[in-house]
């Protein structure tokens, strides 16, 4: 860490060149040169060391999924880790040099970014730069839905489609840690012994009912399985809807989910209010982090990559077949 970053109550160095950042336009995705950021009432500029790719970043890309109004946007970017270089007025809950990592609407791959204090969670001293960056989106995505909404309990089946992506191997670290018996579906055979070592039962995605029944099930792919997921859905089972890169619609047997006193869930984080992010964070600090600090789950990063590779690294997240996250990282 840089000496002035270290002084507490140091202020923020002249620069001398713009800022760096991943930027879209026209459905392009190249690294250009944008202005300074400047802190808001509340808010903290943040010096960001790592940012997480997530699938929500590839669908900006191709002109799908704008950010919400207020956010950046042409600068992606869901998840950063980095440190508090200036605070806006009223931001006193970090320090200047303080690590801190959080979810953002937009413009997290960028060598600076805006952060409301609220949003922000201080970095376990274990946690790297890499790891720190690729925390945020995934952990708040599953801790939310597996928990605070489908309010999975200990002893409970819960079965995670799409266990090799980031959210799918959050999920599984963290049903198996509260104690849940875990399944999880992937496709790569490959993939399969690594995420069974995260603590799951692996099971291909094909027939996957006859694994059944689950009480919980965090569907990460989409509408083509929710007649299997009711199929094997328990008595008073949860779907939990997160992703749909296969498909979002589909009919719906709602006969079967009578049957079974069935509930099926939606959500998405990046467009929800300040104060409903602002819980999010606050339920990671009290059972997510402690867990990250004392080795309990990790992030598994399938690979890092320069800002200024970021077409490379969205070229590889891509072409598909990953295990974990990929992350941009920024220099020093």
């Amino acid at each position: 860490m840089p000496a002035w970053a270290a002084r507490r109550g140091a202020r923020l160095p002249v620069r001398f060149r713009p800022v760096r950042a991943v930027t879209i336009a026209d459905s392009k995705l190249s690294v250009e040169d944008h202005p300074d950021p400047k802190p808001g009432a509340g808010e903290c500029l943040v010096r960001v060391r790592a940012a997480g790719l997530n699938g929500a970043d590839m669908m900006q890309r191709r002109g799908l999924y704008p950010a919400p109004p207020g956010a950046p946007q042409d600068i992606p970017g869901l998840e950063l880790a980095g440190e508090v270089l200036d605070r806006g007025p009223g931001a006193n809950r970090f320090e200047l040099g303080d690590r801190v990592m959080g979810i953002v609407a937009g413009g997290g791959q960028a060598e600076l970014a805006v952060v409301h204090e609220r949003i922000l969670m201080p970095v376990p001293d274990n946690l790297g730069w890499p790891e720190a960056g690729g925390v945020p989106e995934v952990f708040t995505t599953a801790h939310d839905g597996v928990f605070t909404q489908a309010g999975l309990k200990p002893g409970e089946r819960l079965l995670v489609h799409g266990g090799a992506g980031g959210v799918g191997t959050a999920a599984i670290q963290l049903g198996h840690a509260a104690g849940a018996r875990v399944t999880a579906s992937v496709r790569n055979p490959d993939h399969r012994s690594k995420v069974a070592a995260l603590g799951a039962e692996v099971i291909a995605p094909d027939g996957f009912e006859e694994h059944g029944p689950f009480d919980v099930i965090l569907e990460l792919v989409g509408a083509p399985n929710l007649l299997g997921n009711l199929q094997a859905l328990d008595s008073w089972g949860r779907i939990m809807v997160i992703g749909i890169s296969a498909g979002a619609q589909t009919e719906v047997n709602l006969g079967l989910a009578m049957q079974k006193r069935a509930r099926i869930l939606g959500s998405t984080l990046r467009t929800r209010p300040i104060e409903e992010k602002a819980l999010t964070a606050r339920a990671m600090e009290r059972s997510v982090l402690p867990l990250l600090a004392s080795g309990a789950v990790h992030v598994p990063l399938a690979a890092t990559y320069p800002l200024e590779d970021a077409v490379a690294a969205y070229d590889r997240f891509g072409a598909g077949g990953k295990l974990g996250k990929i992350v941009l990282t920024m220099g020093g």
